[in-house]
């Protein structure tokens, strides 16, 4: 089965998933990003990790991609499309495309970026004892 991400309003193949070369996320690191755990299907602590997210995103004035209810909708159908049952959903948002310079653009629009993976849950929480992340 072939991976699925979303990438800015299109769910796309894995491997042809990708940001613009100007996105300042890749230019400069201006992003920020959630790792949600996925048990039995299902997102762990999701109300935590967006508004963990939006807090972030408010501290660096960066826009919120799309709502919080859509945002949790988009997360769900990668989770679902990529057959996921144990495993890990990224979301990553940047600040968006802009022209290479050390201002900070207006009114541009964010990038986000989510993925999910199986992982072995074992190992997830043998790692978790010995505080490796």
């Amino acid at each position: 089965m072939s991976r699925i991400a979303y990438v800015n309003g299109l769910y796309v193949p894995h491997g042809e998933a990708g940001v613009h070369i100007e996105d300042r996320g890749f230019q400069f690191a201006d992003a920020v990003y959630e790792v949600c755990e996925i048990r039995s299907g299902h997102l762990i602590d999701e109300t935590r990790h967006i508004g963990r997210l939006i807090r972030s995103l408010g501290e660096l004035k960066m826009a919120m991609p799309m709502s919080r209810a859509a945002l949790g909708m988009v997360l769900r159908e990668v989770v679902r499309r990529n057959r996921v049952r144990e495993g890990l959903v990224y979301l990553q948002v940047t600040r968006g495309v802009a022209p290479r310079n050390f201002l900070f653009p207006a009114n541009v629009a964010p990038t986000l970026v989510v993925t999910a993976h199986s992982t072995n849950r074992r190992e997830m929480e043998q790692r978790a004892e010995a505080g490796i992340t």
